[in-house]
């Protein structure tokens, strides 16, 4: 009998080999991700599958920058919603057979300080005349070497509000696509109402709370590399192989993992395992079946 394993794909699956992002780039590249996950799915393991949207995103908001004076730009929330089934419907198809995509919710904080720093970039560059433009319409723009671009809040995802049927599609013999972009982020006021925010909700982290909701025993990153390595680009890199949590920790507090790469994907493998996981795997696409076995990549136990 396989294991419960919960798969996070990086967005580098989602798109070219040189992050080309037009229909057929993401079919091509949907295809081929799809293939090393329904390996698995034949050997037997209940899978679970989520996934970057970066790309995705950004071409929404490009539309609704080009369009906004023909028809009115839509909330952040919503092209997350609409990407995790452009995306899920690309992945059912390369599948085939018994999947499903749930649209999915992640609760997040309204108080959450990410709200009043947002940091996180979004979209494309832009010169100076339209970010002022754009800022008069209530977004966030900030300067950066290659011009001027938007950026929102990326709270933490505190609870998958749409885990429950995620399971119970996987307890009837589905392999589902869920939580596409780490959820679309929503809060909950007084009454109990659940609102959209204009928020990006890391993927990674996300996954770490959707595994344990849905009782995975494995969560595996998949991104670019074979494992993560400590001291990149420096004389003394490293790759890690098996490394226990109290290790891996003192390196991502040591500053080991850059923030908006490796950072959250250790970040999120760390969550897993400390909360009770088995164990989490980062490693490249191509090797996560080996990777699952312990044979490569980085396998992160208590």
């Amino acid at each position: 009998m396989g294991e419960r394993v919960l798969i996070a794909l990086g967005g580098n699956a989602m798109t070219g080999p040189d992050g080309a992002a037009s229909p057929l780039d993401q079919h091509r590249a949907v295809e081929r991700a799809v293939r090393h996950v329904a390996a698995l799915v034949e050997d037997g393991h209940r899978v679970t599958l989520t996934h970057g949207n970066g790309p995705q995103v950004g071409n929404l908001i490009l539309k609704n920058q080009l369009a906004a004076h023909v028809v009115p730009p839509v909330p952040l929330d919503w092209c997350v919603a609409q990407t995790q089934a452009t995306v899920g419907t690309l992945v059912l198809n390369a599948l085939g057979g018994r999947a499903a995509v749930v649209v999915t919710r992640t609760l997040v904080d309204p108080a959450d300080p990410a709200f009043q720093d947002p940091v996180k970039p979004i979209g494309r560059y832009f010169d100076e005349a339209r970010a002022r433009h754009f800022e008069g319409l209530g977004q966030t723009w900030r300067r950066f070497d290659r011009g001027w671009r938007r950026v929102v809040a990326s709270p933490e995802p505190l609870e998958i509000l749409d885990a429950p049927a995620v399971t119970a599609l996987t307890e009837a013999g589905f392999t589902v696509v869920a939580a596409g972009g780490g959820g679309v982020p929503v809060v909950r006021d007084a009454e109990g109402r659940l609102t959209g925010v204009e928020a990006v909700i890391d993927k990674d982290l996300a996954a770490a709370v959707l595994a344990r909701a849905v009782g995975a025993t494995v969560l595996v990153i998949a991104t670019d590399v074979p494992a993560a390595v400590v001291g990149f680009g420096t004389a003394g890199a490293r790759p890690l192989g098996g490394v226990g949590v109290a290790e891996l920790r003192a390196l991502h507090t040591a500053g080991h993992f850059a923030g908006g790469s490796m950072g959250p994907k250790v970040e999120a493998a760390l969550r897993f395992v400390e909360q009770g996981g088995d164990r989490s795997v980062i490693t490249s696409l191509e090797e996560i079946g080996t990777a699952l076995t312990g044979k490569t990549g980085t396998v992160v136990r208590k």
